[in-house]
């Protein structure tokens, strides 16, 4: 708990803090690389960690993650200009892709198939805590002391994390001589980057550009698959997505992935910029995410051992389907609560349909292949979040090229404060073009509801921990 709450807690207490660090440093124009950079190394490494968990052990490798993450937490906090920033993100996102699937692992190997599905409740809490800690930490420390602490803050918990799992954590590692997959990797890492950038940068690259790295992306998962095919001990291999509960598990998770990002990235633009409400209510409807995913995540896990996998994943993707209607019907008349309402239920149903895939994922395989079976769940979800980022920007942009067309009317809208130099009538009309174009966001997100829905009645029936 203390090594996934050290990764949660970063992601919010960063966010806080980033309008301060762009005022001292300088190169707004790098914003979202600062995110973009440790999403893109994080997601790429989580298979290869796995698979290492799997040959040396779950110690060595959480170590080594833990100690690479905390070295990039360190250097960040010297950063000089926006460069040195990013170049520090990327290497705590090379660490932080081996803290959190290797410590779900070690749940795996240290709890039954019961205990896990209660425990995985736990976990799930760590996310609902970070993200209340998190943007009031942030907000304290660069108030009080300097954006520095906001990165620094990482090392007593990474440390903690490292001593208490030292000493009580026992585990038997076999003595045998492995053959590294070092060309299914290699290709592994190379696809995934380039896809990653042509997913997540993509509105801001050319066409010519994002057409190159879709291209050289498809290339190297093909040479990917090729080469898992024939290696020794291929870095994913390619029979654990024959086994039903693990392919099921992972679509899920590539799917639930996109709806959550249509929810936490694009209902705060609702809030504010059609709503007119502040950051801070915007803030607080997505908050009952946090609240929604623990409380299921935990109630969740004890329904899994009296009744299914099945009966849980049907929960879920019914709870993220009655959300997304929430969110479809969503209106300014109805205000932040119904947003929030609607947050809430999605909330519910990711933390109904992840633990029910994870937990299901888990019990379906031994130890030698639980590292990477639990890190290809979580390659699935962030290149769900990827995906979705990617098509639900599209649409939002399309829905608002025609009325804001060389218009800076539709950033002033987003903030209360300057929302009055915006006239009446230009006003209005941004902020129907812009409910339209999240209207359209949220019935996407309703489409993918739906998926989730369908794999989950695909779920073997009467199997459960």
């Amino acid at each position: 708990m203390l090594a996934m709450f050290m990764i949660a807690v970063e992601g919010t207490i960063v966010a806080t803090a980033m309008p301060t660090i762009v005022a001292d440093l300088g190169g707004f124009q790098l914003y979202s690389w600062v995110f973009a950079i440790y999403l893109l190394t994080q997601a790429v490494t989580i298979p290869i960690y796995g698979k290492l968990a799997d040959m040396a052990g779950r110690k060595p490798v959480l170590f080594a993650g833990v100690a690479v993450f905390l070295l990039g937490s360190v250097l960040a906090g010297f950063s000089r200009d926006m460069m040195q920033l990013i170049g520090f993100r990327a290497l705590q996102g090379f660490g932080a892709g081996a803290v959190q699937p290797i410590a779900l692992t070690i749940v795996g190997d240290i709890y039954t198939a019961k205990e896990r599905a209660r425990i995985q409740g736990y976990l799930s809490s760590v996310w609902g805590i970070s993200a209340v800690i998190g943007p009031m930490l942030g907000a304290f420390l660069v108030e009080q002391a300097h954006w520095s602490f906001v990165f620094w803050v990482n090392v007593p918990i990474g440390v903690a994390c490292v001593a208490l799992l030292a000493v009580f954590l026992n585990e038997q590692v076999g003595h045998k001589k492995h053959k590294v997959d070092y060309a299914g990797s290699a290709l592994l890492m190379t696809g995934t980057t380039a896809l990653m950038l042509a997913l997540i940068q993509g509105q801001s690259l050319s066409g010519g550009t994002e057409a190159g790295l879709l291209l050289a992306a498809g290339l190297c998962l093909a040479g990917f698959l090729a080469q898992e095919r024939r290696a020794a001990e291929p870095m994913m291999p390619l029979g654990l997505w024959a086994r039903p509960m693990i392919a099921i598990g992972n679509s899920g998770a590539l799917v639930t992935g996109a709806l959550m990002i249509g929810v936490v990235s694009f209902l705060p633009a609702y809030v504010q910029g059609v709503m007119g409400r502040s950051a801070a209510v915007s803030g607080s409807a997505v908050a009952a995410v946090a609240i929604g995913w623990p409380l299921a995540g935990t109630i969740g896990g004890r329904l899994m051992g009296r009744t299914s996998y099945r009966f849980t994943a049907v929960l879920g993707a019914g709870f993220l389907i009655l959300g997304s209607v929430f969110l479809i019907a969503l209106t300014p008349r109805l205000g932040p609560l119904w947003a929030g309402a609607g947050a809430f239920l999605i909330g519910a149903g990711m933390g109904f349909s992840t633990t029910t895939y994870l937990v299901s994922i888990q019990t379906s395989v031994g130890w030698d292949e639980r590292g990477v079976a639990t890190s290809s769940n979580m390659f699935m979800r962030m290149v769900g979040q990827a995906v979705g980022a990617a098509v639900f920007g599209a649409v939002l942009n399309l829905g608002l090229s025609r009325a804001a067309a060389g218009s800076n009317d539709l950033n002033r809208m987003m903030q209360p404060a300057t929302r009055s130099l915006v006239a009446p009538a230009q006003l209005a009309s941004l902020a129907d073009s812009m409910a339209g174009a999240l209207h359209g966001v949220f019935l996407i997100g309703g489409g993918l509801a739906l998926v989730s829905l369908a794999l989950a009645l695909y779920t073997p029936r009467n199997i459960k921990p």
